[in-house]
């Protein structure tokens, strides 16, 4: 089977979650199986190929998982991008709008060095507002965004357009 096949045939569907209407992408059953699992971190590792990543910034807290994952592989450090409060040391925040109020994401001040090279990675684009606030923390903190990569992208909530110039490059695209 085709690996992009196989990775969407690895994702379920979830009618009516979190809400009437809603069809939730279920990653836990890609997440479960080693070696599907294995090939979406190949999969995401390819696309830093040729781009000189430096770092990896994965965001709170399904980003974590494959952002992780792919920093160890590319053997570069890895950055969490946290929800306000969650970081015990001196952070650089941003706070943004979503759908129904605001929130906020941080980073260690000292997380990135000035013009390192980043990838920014999480597990879902849909609206794109928490990926592009994340994508200007990163560079309030010193790092140069290279990319933004997804395991999912929404394409229909058009969230890319948040993110600017910064490329886009999901795998599996609804």
């Amino acid at each position: 089977m085709d690996p992009i096949e196989t990775l969407r045939a690895a994702v379920r569907d979830v009618p009516d979650f979190p809400s009437p209407g809603i069809v939730f992408k279920d990653i836990t059953p890609l997440l479960g199986d080693g070696p599907i699992f294995r090939l979406a971190i190949d999969l995401l590792v390819a696309d830093c190929a040729g781009k000189d990543i430096q770092k990896i910034a994965g965001i709170d807290a399904r980003g974590f998982l494959f952002g992780a994952a792919v920093a160890d592989r590319l053997g570069v450090g890895f950055v969490p991008v946290r929800k306000k409060g969650k970081l015990p040391w001196k952070t650089e925040s941003l706070a943004y709008k979503l759908e129904y109020g605001e929130a906020g994401i941080e980073v260690h001040i000292d997380a990135f060095r000035p013009g390192e090279r980043v990838a920014l990675i999480d597990d879902l684009l849909a609206t794109g507002g928490t990926a592009a606030a994340a994508s200007k923390l990163i560079e309030k903190a010193g790092g140069e965004v290279v990319q933004a990569q997804f395991l999912i992208e929404l394409g229909f909530l058009n969230g890319r357009s948040a993110l600017g110039a910064v490329p886009v490059k999901p795998i599996l695209v609804y």
